[in-house]
């Protein structure tokens, strides 16, 4: 009898450094770890996409484009015979970015992508609104790339969480399904093999259960998977977390049930709020007599080199002073006691019982110092990057008092946007607008008086059609109409890529991909476009005849605040100002745009006015409560 396979896709440099470190692996590390990778064989390397894009260039000050290249010539990714498949995680109508984009901008990054060494694109949705994938399947297939279509798996919403609290989701799925009775459940097995079947037939060679939060519980997995199984022909992928502590458990229930590519992390990037650690997994397959696809000795090796690369990310590390016990299952002999949890969690799967399953792995994971089953998270139902991404940006905002206010108001959040997976580009959303309301309730105000621009279009619905219908009397408030209106494509603009004067013209970007990256996430890509022409000029000017130093003038004295002053909500950094001094303002008039963990957000004028000064400058990053605009007495 052939012996079952398991194929893996390892996220280590993507989604594990992203779950765990916030996506803060510069370059220089990637090529240390790419040679150990050549002989690893992975069916499939997870290595771009997701926050990679956004995060190298705002955070790292590196090239989006050149990462994808090192790893494409390192696996040989353009070859007949790739040294492992390269994917990368695209939004599907969102891409990488956080807003709805035209097909010819799909089209132009897919191309560019696939140019540059992509075989694998998974193209999910936030919404799980399949007209928001079809588009990408398509043209992914039409570039000879390979179409992974992933359903994002979320939960309905827990019996307790039926309150008067928010704005009224509840109160109006009452009145659909009668009484105090609890609402039908929306997010059957039937639902996410339903989207499972449509992406299928558009043209996708890849199904995956993405369960970005870690919310699939065992029997959960069990019974998905196998319905997948049954229903659709092309291979099937899970991918999921730890962050609840489900993770362990679960994937050993996909595999049980035939599951045919699993993804997972190595080692010291396992765990926690990442996908399950490939040596567990890999433990557990030798006693269920499954084959994984992957050479472990080349695993070994990348594991050693990766220690250091995780001791040099420890300022984004929550578990920086609790990291696992090294480990390695082609040496390392474990107590017997150990062995024998390996194989009663395998019993107690094959025999369903659940409670009995999660304690076995819980404590596997205990014994090799994997993090505890995270409860707040769990409680929140939020994916684990979308947590350590809070904590990092509130970190940097000093706003560390919000998260656990934020965190508990985050169901709320979803329940009023219509019942929303939580995965980026939602889940930034989400996140994000549920600081702004513990900002509210913290300075004493209703919640919503402060709104990101991509949360009013999210429940304007430009987003795509959520689970749930928006209750039409929170969309009013929320975007001043009770209509649903979707993204209009018409109304794309391309950006302008304009000439920089004092950088003797040059234009800001200097060719396609940059103008792509431009057209993706302008308002992070300016800036890292404008250092890279500020390095050739200050290059092309040091190659020139030494010039005289011009005198430098006294600054003038600064002028006091005398006039009322709006101030900063928020911490963030100023991407557009929309007045000038002199002009005249009216109550509820855009003065200024900031940007704050990722999202923007309009400040609009409190009253009627005329604006004295502008106290800050374009790109300049402020803290809560600095005067941003002082206006005439």
């Amino acid at each position: 009898m052939t012996r079952p396979k398991l194929k893996i896709r390892d996220l280590t440099l993507r989604d594990g450094q992203q779950s765990l470190f916030a996506t803060r692996m510069n370059q220089a590390t990637i090529n240390r770890l790419l040679p150990f990778y050549e002989d690893a064989h992975f069916h499939i390397m997870e290595v771009w996409g997701g926050a990679v894009p956004d995060s190298v260039m705002r955070y790292l000050d590196e090239s989006p484009w050149d990462r994808l290249r090192s790893f494409s010539k390192a696996m040989d990714s353009k070859s007949e015979h790739p040294k492992s498949l390269l994917s990368a995680l695209s939004r599907g109508r969102n891409l990488f970015g956080y807003v709805p984009y035209p097909n010819s901008v799909l089209e132009g990054f897919y191309k560019e992508a696939i140019d540059n060494g992509l075989n694998v694109m998974r193209i999910f949705d936030a919404l799980n609104d399949i007209d928001n994938v079809k588009e990408s399947i398509r043209l992914i297939n039409e570039l000879g790339g390979i179409a992974d279509g992933a359903v994002c798996y979320t939960v309905d919403p827990k019996p307790e969480a039926q309150s008067n609290e928010g704005s009224g989701i509840f109160g109006k799925l009452k009145s659909i399904f009668g009484g105090n009775s609890a609402p039908e459940a929306i997010f059957t097995d039937e639902y996410f093999v339903d989207k499972a079947k449509q992406m299928e037939a558009l043209g996708a060679k890849i199904i995956t259960l993405k369960d970005m939060a870690g919310l699939v519980n065992p029997m959960r997995a069990a019974s998905i998977i196998s319905a997948l199984k049954r229903e659709i022909k092309v291979p099937v992928d899970f991918h999921t977390h730890c962050t609840p502590g489900y993770g362990l458990a679960s994937s050993i229930m996909a595999i049980l049930n035939g599951v045919d590519i699993l993804d997972t992390n190595i080692w010291w990037f396992g765990g926690g709020s990442a996908a399950p650690a490939i040596e567990l997994i890999y433990m557990f397959c030798q006693r269920m007599g499954v084959e994984v696809e992957v050479n472990m000795e080349a695993v070994g090796r990348i594991r050693n080199e990766l220690l250091d690369a995780r001791k040099e990310l420890a300022q984004f590390d929550l578990n920086r002073d609790n990291m696992p016990r090294p480990f390695d299952p082609l040496a390392d002999q474990l107590p017997p006691e150990i062995l024998a949890l390996f194989d009663s969690a395998i019993e107690f799967a094959k025999a369903g019982d659940e409670a009995a399953l999660l304690d076995a792995c819980h404590r596997i994971e205990d014994y090799f110092g994997f993090p505890k089953p995270n409860e707040l998270v769990k409680t929140a139902e939020v994916p684990g990057g979308m947590y350590s991404n809070m904590v990092a940006q509130l970190r940097e905002l000093k706003s560390e008092d919000l998260l656990e206010d934020a965190m508990r108001l985050i169901p709320m959040v979803r329940r009023d946007a219509g019942l929303i997976p939580l995965v980026t580009p939602t889940s930034q959303i989400v996140g994000n607008q549920a600081v702004l309301v513990a900002l509210d309730r913290k300075n004493g105000k209703p919640d919503y008086t402060n709104k990101s621009n991509q949360f009013i279009s999210l429940v304007k619905g430009e987003y795509g059609h959520t689970p749930v219908a928006i209750d039409p009397a929170f969309r009013e408030k929320i975007t001043g109409s009770a209509e649903e209106k979707p993204y209009d494509v018409t109304a794309y603009r391309k950006p302008e890529n304009p000439e920089i004067p004092e950088l003797g013209g040059k234009k800001l970007a200097s060719n396609n991909e940059e103008y792509l990256l431009l057209e993706l996430l302008p308002a992070v890509a300016k800036g890292f476009l404008r250092r890279r022409r500020q390095e050739e000029f200050d290059k092309e000017e040091a190659a020139k005849a030494p010039v005289e130093v011009a005198e430098v003038k006294a600054e003038a004295a600064i002028e006091p605040i005398t006039g009322p002053v709006l101030a900063a909500p928020m911490c963030g950094r100023i991407v557009a100002i929309e007045v000038k001094p002199g002009q005249q303002v009216k109550k509820g008039d855009k003065l200024l745009v900031y940007e704050a963990m990722k999202m923007e957000n309009d400040i609009e004028a409190e009253s009627d006015g005329t604006v004295k000064r502008i106290l800050v400058s374009l790109d300049e990053q402020v803290a809560n409560d600095t005067p941003l605009i002082e206006f005439e007495g």
